[in-house]
């Protein structure tokens, strides 16, 4: 699926069987409690805290498809494209960063 089809699909499940769009703020929390619980995985999976016995069967994917399904909910809501949105981001990016990441002793 593309970017420009979630949207559409997100937006279609919305105003069926969501009924309406939360309100942006309302979303903006939300987005940020779904981040919080890809962090938490991300901490106990590769970071240096343990697993509760309830976090065991946390599925990372489903967390992370969680965020994109809210940050798509606030791209729908704030009528961004983010097709045209990524596209412009990467080609900011590769001005930007051209020789910055070769450069950086760091990453050698």
């Amino acid at each position: 699926m593309t970017i420009e089809e979630a949207q559409k699909r997100i937006d279609h499940w919305i105003n069926t069987t969501g009924i309406r769009y939360f309100n942006e703020l309302t979303n903006t929390a939300i987005l940020m409690e779904e981040v919080g619980e890809v962090a938490r995985i991300m901490a106990r999976r590769y970071g240096e805290q343990s697993f509760k016995k309830s976090d065991e069967e946390i599925n990372l994917a489903d967390e992370m498809a969680d965020v994109l399904f809210v940050l798509i909910c606030l791209a729908n809501q704030t009528g961004i494209d983010l097709t045209e949105a990524l596209t412009t981001n990467l080609e900011k990016k590769n001005i930007r960063d051209a020789e910055r990441h070769r450069n950086n002793d760091k990453l050698q």
